[in-house]
């Protein structure tokens, strides 16, 4: 057993004093990924601040943006009316992203701030993880390595960032609202993550002690169709190999918008800008989808175990492309 101190906070900057004043004190909320990382002895907080208490469980309209407060479950999220109707993929991404016990612990700012499934960072044995130890080497350039990442990449670090939901939202151009000592401050969520291929052990742009308060999620515009395909080893609860979120708005027989993001593939959640641009004001066509796709994953950098991920990407995006616009081989 480890001390540690517990304290229960009901107030959001008293909480965001507590953790930043301290730098071995850190923020609780559902736990999920937080507490199986304390019992492997990779994280070793000496305080722990409970925010399950503070006032971030809503889900509001505002307009044609849905704010949702970081407290809010995955399952809550799913089942809100708004998602399903206007958001569709993101609903498939959240039901996808876990079973259903944990989607009613985990919460939405948890979600986006999970921490990366590789085995060789969550095994403190292993010595050679930069994002652990920086400067301390990558073990799964030279090992196993099947679920590792293939964009944001590098042999410095190829870790996988988990989240299903993370996808879907940065397709949206959703945005995290972030809580500091300094004040409150706002970030896309496509500049919020820091792909692994930079600075292996900094992840994302929060500082130590600010506090994501809720995600500002747009919906899409009204005729545009989306959908979320998760490829997995099993269909019950398990990591993506590959996914992509898509979302298409069709008329006329053209593309005018196509909002596409990846998982499974990238270090942070990929944003397929190429992919996107290839497909405006082209015609939805199998081909069209393939050269897309054939775009989204250049760059792609691999080892032996990764590599059949390049291609297996490829295939999902064409796939769910294929499908969100009605398109037929």
């Amino acid at each position: 057993m480890r001390a540690l101190e517990y304290i229960r906070s009901t107030d959001a900057a008293q909480a965001v004093e507590l953790v930043s004043g301290d730098p071995t004190a850190a923020f609780l909320a559902g736990g999920t990924t937080q507490l199986d990382l304390m019992k492997d002895g990779v994280l070793d907080p000496a305080r722990l601040v409970d925010i399950t208490r503070l006032p971030l469980h809503a889900v509001e309209s505002h307009g044609e943006v849905l704010r949702v407060g970081a407290l809010v479950t995955m399952e809550e999220l799913a089942a809100h009316p708004t998602v399903a109707e206007r958001i569709p993929f993101v609903r498939e991404a959240l039901l996808s992203g876990a079973s259903t016990q944990l989607r009613n612990m985990a919460t939405i700012g948890g979600n986006l701030l999970q921490r990366t499934r590789c085995r060789y960072f969550r095994d403190p044995d292993v010595p050679q993880c930069n994002k652990r130890a920086p400067g301390s080497g990558c073990a799964a350039v030279h090992g196993a390595a099947r679920m590792h990442a293939v964009l944001g990449a590098s042999e410095r670090c190829i870790a996988v960032h988990a989240s299903d939901l993370a996808v879907a939202l940065v397709a949206l151009d959703a945005v995290v609202h972030i809580q500091g000592v300094a004040g409150p401050r706002q970030v896309p969520l496509t500049d919020f993550y820091l792909p692994a291929s930079d600075s292996p052990e900094v992840e994302n742009v929060l500082q130590h002690g600010e506090l994501i308060t809720s995600v500002s999620i747009p919906l899409l515009p009204t005729g545009a169709r989306s959908g979320y395909l998760k490829v997995r080893d099993r269909s019950s609860y398990e990591f993506a190999l590959t996914s992509a979120a898509v979302s298409l708005l069709i008329s006329d027989d053209a593309i005018k918008d196509a909002r596409i993001g990846l998982g499974g593939v990238g270090s942070v959640p990929w944003r397929a800008w190429e992919a996107e641009r290839a497909l405006a004001g082209a015609s939805a066509t199998v081909e069209n989808f393939q050269w897309a796709a054939a775009a989204a994953v250049q760059g792609a950098w691999t080892v032996p175990g990764t590599a059949f991920k390049v291609e297996l990407a490829r295939r999902t995006l064409v796939r769910e492309l294929q499908t969100v616009a009605g398109a037929t081989v």
